[in-house]
């Protein structure tokens, strides 16, 4: 069962790991020892290596050899032939050749050719006639056929090691599935370790069986271990060991009365049986009839023969075995073997050296003995040896052990860093009587690289973030820490600044959260590379991030902000095209302005909404007085969070009257519906104080439905009531526009107020009109459908080219008030309005201009192509009711 496991392990090993260099040296050393002429071809029958042996000899065999006989052995053992091993006699009585391919899963890995010349000339006086004489180097048949076989061994042996050597590598930079196999390898290593202390155990070999079995069913959670002696001619088995779960049903008398007919499983190999198992329906109801739902079985021989087994259950529940299941009660049993051949041979020190050596040699860890008192390296497994080549050779390898660190204070293992590998281990050490009685320090050794990783991993998961790699809030405020008392103890000064994306929801729900992340990313690698700032750089969570600027980076801080402020100047290519995503930053400088984390990040927060609230796209520094101003912030803020909860009873709508000043009388046209919020606990708050706070606590979205709902079923009322014409203009948000929904939203509204959909005009600012023009042309477009008119809002104040502004489906421009304010004086407003005018003119739309507040500036667009106005020359906002009392009636 082991083999096979090893096979379908091996299922995928590539061909060609072993190089020359190794088949050279294995080459010479049976060419040395076994005294062979020999050579290696690849799987397609080119030669790797000259053939070894003395050099003068060597000439001549191939002279006397014939060289297709010679090629005809080798092609016979190549590609896909289903030969693996020839030997032929030659026109030599004394010599012969062989030609053998080392296969792995049936595929040729390489191929020897070896030629023997043996010492025995013949019996005959032919023989002797046609023997090839005077050759130094020599063999015997019988050292020739053994060498054939330990030759492919060998091969094998290097192949495997090669490729074990290979997954190693592979595996030390995978880290395990779960913890869960972390502590099984480390449960696995201390009761291994257990296991073998029972070597040095003085105790009778039934006392060690029984500890033995206990310690093995425990790990392993069997329901029975035990460990039995069958003779053939009994009619009963010796239970020489045993031990049995807590729970579960005993199988001891039934072991006892097994005879070696229902012992199916007992042979000189592992038996392995799981639930799944194929097996005869004779030796199923065998197993049924002692409750056996899985078992093991593997044989303890003594001098080549068998004398017990060891046997284990498992008869609670189904069970399939693991192979590292397998491999640890394998282990089991080579030291139980061990133990009893110390015991039958233990008035042979040099024989109980080898067996423990053997055993040692093969167990899953290092093993390293000493000396305790003469430091005498006593023993070293191959394992050990194999891992620490270069430090046994250098001689440091004590230096080199003594130097790991006890991992935890409470810890019965120390832990080991090699550097040079960037391998880890643990180092348990136990005290023990060796062979010979002496007292010795036994160290088994175990590579825990996989469980150092896969820590690292938890603490990488625990620092950083894993959208942008950047680290993470708790790692902040562990930093600040660090920075704070630098900085203190220095003297010195640093800074803490806190970055808010500026509408950056916008392009997530635009474009879609995959280049929203996107965007992170990219934002985040372009703030790493500002010099003084690379490992200070934090995602705070969604769209906002912390920078420290350490005392030892301050003098660059001018620098640094100037470098940030370029990072997002630039525009950023989503999506196969140009957005541009400002920020807002809040910088607070530390010790002097705070000197807790709390504090800093509370401060520069504030700091950063007052950027925001002040426009976007803004730095503003932490201020004293800002402390009241977060306070008032944290009021509105809960109290805007209630009146929205209390279905919008706070909020009133204004209207201000839209002005025709081409028609006599300059007559009311409509109105712009405005946003106003009178708090039965702030009172009246000024729309730019709170409208900002409603963006940034995403409350503007259900709040800009609310009034789009009243300026409908206002501007329906007035229709009715004999002035069919008028027209109500509503501000559409960005957010309420990037909704998936909106069309449906305003198509809803309409329907459920019944207003004309050509007397409701829908504003959009031009920034947002030109952020992303196919999708805004898509989604206005899809309004425009409904009937519903649309106008650019605040012209003028964004980047737009004249080709965008010709691209949306519009129906109003309206210039914005700062155009306006020196109208009457300044010429490049005047002339700036006449171009916009005729441009209306030329596609197609009307033209209105707010914030006209003197008779100067009203008198100035007489002489333009304007019509439409607004202002408060004409009129301010009023309620709904003043309104219809003075233009509605």
């Amino acid at each position: 069962m082991t083999a096979v496991g090893e096979q379908g392990r091996k299922s995928m090993m590539p061909i060609g790991l072993i190089n020359a260099l190794d088949i050279q040296k294995l080459q010479n050393s049976f060419a040395s020892v076994a005294k062979l002429f020999l050579f290696c071809v690849d799987a397609d029958g080119q030669r790797i290596t000259e053939m070894s042996g003395p050099a003068g000899e060597v000439d001549r065999i191939l002279k006397l050899l014939n060289e297709k006989h010679l090629t005809s052995v080798i092609s016979r053992v190549i590609g896909n032939s289903i030969e693996e091993q020839v030997v032929e006699d030659t026109e030599f009585s004394n010599i012969k050749i062989a030609s053998m391919s080392v296969r792995v899963e049936g595929e040729p890995v390489l191929s020897w050719f070896i030629c023997a010349v043996f010492d025995d000339y013949g019996h005959t006086h032919e023989q002797r006639e046609t023997a090839a004489l005077n050759f130094s180097h020599i063999t015997t048949e019988q050292n020739f056929y053994e060498s054939l076989k330990l030759l492919r061994s060998a091969s094998l042996k290097i192949y495997n090691d090669k490729y074990k050597a290979l997954m190693a590598k592979t595996e030390s930079v995978r880290s395990k599935s779960s913890e869960q196999e972390m502590s099984y390898a480390l449960r696995r290593s201390e009761a291994m370790t257990e296991v073998v202390q029972m070597l040095d155990s003085d105790a009778g070999f039934e006392k060690i069986s029984n500890d033995i079995m206990t310690l093995a069913g425990s790990f392993v959670d069997l329901s029975h271990a035990y460990v039995i002696r069958m003779n053939p001619g009994q009619t009963a088995a010796d239970v020489l060991g045993m031990w049995e779960n807590t729970g579960a049903v005993s199988l001891l008398d039934g072991v006892r009365s097994m005879t070696y007919e229902d012992f199916i499983v007992l042979s000189e190999k592992t038996t392995i049986i799981s639930s799944k198992s194929k097996i005869s329906e004779q030796y199923r109801t065998n197993m049924d009839q002692h409750h056996i739902n899985a078992l093991i079985t593997m044989p303890i021989f003594i001098n080549g023969n068998i004398v017990m087994y060891t046997l284990f259950a498992e008869g609670r529940k189904p069970r399939n075995w693991e192979l590292d299941e397998v491999k640890f009660l394998g282990d089991v049993t080579k030291i139980l073997q061990s133990i009893l051949t110390r015991r039958i041979q233990k008035n042979s020190l040099a024989s109980s050296y080898a067996s423990l050596e053997a055993i040692l040699d093969n167990v899953g860890s290092g093993i390293y003995v000493r000396d305790m008192e003469t430091k005498e390296v006593l023993f070293a497994n191959r394992i050990f040896r194999n891992t620490f080549e270069k430090e046994i050779k250098d001689g440091t390898i004590d230096d080199m052990l003594d130097g790991g660190k006890r991992a935890r204070a409470n810890a019965t293992y120390l832990e080991l860093h090699h550097p040079t590998r960037d391998r880890w281990y643990d180092l348990h050490y136990t005290y023990i009587h060796w062979v010979d009685g002496r007292k010795v320090s036994l160290c088994a050794i175990f590579d825990i690289t996989d469980k150092k990783l896969y820590q690292q991993k938890i603490e990488q998961q625990a620092n950083n973030d894993f959208l942008t790699g950047l680290y993470n809030r708790m790692c902040c405020e562990r930093d600040l820490v660090h920075y704070i008392d630098e900085a203190k103890q220095s003297d010195q000064q640093g800074a803490l600044l806190y970055l808010d994306l500026d509408d950056f929801k916008h392009i997530n729900d635009g474009l879609g959260h995959q280049y929203g992340d996107v965007l992170l990313k990219a934002i985040s690698h372009s703030l790493q590379r500002i010099d003084g700032i690379e490992n200070t750089c934090y995602r705070m969570g969604g769209d906002e991030f912390v920078i420290i600027i350490p005392a030892s980076s301050y003098s660059r801080f001018s620098d640094i902000i100037e470098e940030i402020r370029i990072v997002f100047n630039k525009p950023w290519f989503l999506k196969g095209a140009d957005y541009y995503c400002t920020t807002s930053m809040g910088i607070v400088t530390f010790p002097d302005e705070g000197e807790t984390v709390q504090d800093l990040i509370k401060k520069a927060d504030i700091a950063m909404y007052e950027a925001k609230k002040s426009g976007k796209n803004r730095t503003a520094y932490y201020a004293e007085n800002a402390d009241s101003l977060s306070n008032q912030r944290l009021d509105m803020e809960k109290n805007m969070r209630d009146a929205t909860a209390d279905d919008y009873k706070e909020f009133e709508v204004y209207y201000q009257p839209i002005i025709d000043i081409r028609k006599e009388g300059t007559p009311c046209t409509g109105a712009e519906a405005l946003i106003r919020w009178n708090s039965s606990e702030l009172g009246f708050v000024n729309p730019a104080d709170f409208i900002p706070l409603a963006e940034y606590l995403g409350l503007i979205n259900p709040i800009g439905n609310y009034v789009l709902r009243e300026a409908c079923k206002a501007c329906k009322k007035w229709n009715e009531t004999g002035h069919p014409y008028f027209k109500v203009n509503v501000n559409l948000s960005v957010v309420q526009l990037l909704q998936n929904d909106i069309v449906e939203t305003i198509s809803s509204t309409i329907k459920q107020t019944g207003i004309n959909p050509r007397n409701l005009t829908l504003e959009v600012t031009e920034s947002l009109a030109i952020n992303d023009m196919a999708r805004m042309k898509e989604i206005l477009s899809n309004i425009k459908k409904l009937g519903v008119r649309i106008a650019l809002d605040d012209f003028g104040t964004g980047y737009s080219s004249l080709n965008h502004i010709r691209e949306i489906p519009l129906d109003v421009i309206k210039v914005d008030q700062s155009f306006v304010t020196d109208l009457a004086e300044d010429q490049y407003s005047q002339s700036f309005i006449k171009m916009v005018g005729e441009l209306a003119t030329a596609i197609g739309v009307k033209i209105c201009v707010e914030g006209i507040e003197t008779h100067e500036q009203f008198k100035v667009l007489e002489n333009m192509n304007v019509r439409l106005v607004q202002g408060f020359y004409f009129d301010r906002p009023m309620k709904r009711e003043q309104f219809e009392e003075r233009y509605a009636r």
